[in-house]
């Protein structure tokens, strides 16, 4: 009867003399790997932990030189404040309505302009490519003087909504061409030419094949779209009047010339956060098949 036996495991100056390569970190490569990581979330975190939790302190807390890093009395008191403080709920309206409008039609536009560039070839269709890629390299500031003067002439500033909501799908355009023109690039054509061979029109494919396996691509620019408008301060600040601002904008009334209002603001804060968190919850399951979808052809 034969008996296996392991073989021994080979020293660590053995494989180097034969060439063998190992893989992997030593224990003390971990530990310091480990460590960084750790550090490096800490340094990230605590920014959100001090605005979570200098909103629950009360005033003399937070107004106070000598910084606690617990609240010792938490109170809803600056959650009441910033809720009920004046322009807070017109502007939590105004930025909803205005940051929904804009994705969606950037979402819109954006899809068949992708689908254009991607499924069909014309004349300057790599111009056009190479134009949308140079528009997302120009910082959108330096555009922000003509788009006053063209919003002006056609009087869409001041008290006008729809003004800012055309600012920001021009913002979202050039990122939501570029990103969808990569998911449909990486469904094959064969799916298109089967369809159409059994029967389909063009609008057909269109419904049936590249719109939904487009879909976690959809997904996944409408979260950066979303978060990209709802976050925005200089246009609407530049361009609307105190009384059509978002709830950026709305925050910069908590600093005042007396001081600033630390407690309020920061409890502002973390209720501007809770519509992008929702939105962020509602669509997590497509975001990650829509972050690589998009990264096999482009």
């Amino acid at each position: 009867m034969a008996v296996m036996t392991t073989p021994a495991p080979r020293r660590k100056a053995d494989r180097q003399a034969d060439g063998t390569m190992t893989v992997g970190r030593s224990p003390l490569g971990n530990f310091v790997a480990n460590a960084g990581g750790v550090i490096f979330a800490v340094v990230m975190f605590f920014p959100v932990y001090w605005v979570l939790i200098t909103s629950f302190k009360p005033q003399n807390e937070w107004s106070s030189f000598t910084p606690t890093f617990f609240p010792e009395s938490p109170t809803l008191d600056n959650f009441t404040s910033a809720f009920n403080a004046p322009g807070f709920r017109t502007s939590l309206i105004n930025g909803i309505l205005i940051t929904c409008m804009a994705v969606l039609a950037a979402l819109v536009v954006g899809f068949l302009a992708a689908l254009a560039v991607a499924r069909f070839k014309f004349y300057g269709r790599r111009a056009i490519i190479l134009l949308v890629l140079a528009v997302q390299l120009i910082p959108f500031v330096a555009l922000l003087i003509p788009l006053f003067l063209m919003l002006q002439k056609a009087d869409l500033i001041g008290n006008k909504i729809i003004g800012v909501t055309l600012v920001y799908v021009v913002l979202l355009l050039p990122y939501t061409v570029w990103t969808l023109r990569g998911f449909i690039a990486g469904i094959p054509r064969e799916l298109d030419e089967a369809a159409m061979i059994d029967g389909c029109t063009r609008g057909q494919v269109f419904w049936r094949i590249v719109l939904p396996l487009t879909g976690p691509g959809l997904v996944a620019t409408s979260v950066y779209g979303f978060i990209q408008a709802w976050n925005e301060f200089i246009i609407i600040n530049t361009l609307n009047d105190n009384d059509h601002q978002n709830l950026m904008a709305w925050l910069m009334q908590n600093q005042t010339s007396h001081g600033t209002y630390w407690g309020p603001l920061m409890a502002g804060s973390i209720i501007t956060s809770i519509p992008v968190v929702i939105f962020f919850l509602a669509v997590q399951r497509n975001i990650a098949s829509g972050l690589t979808a998009g990264a096999v052809k482009g």
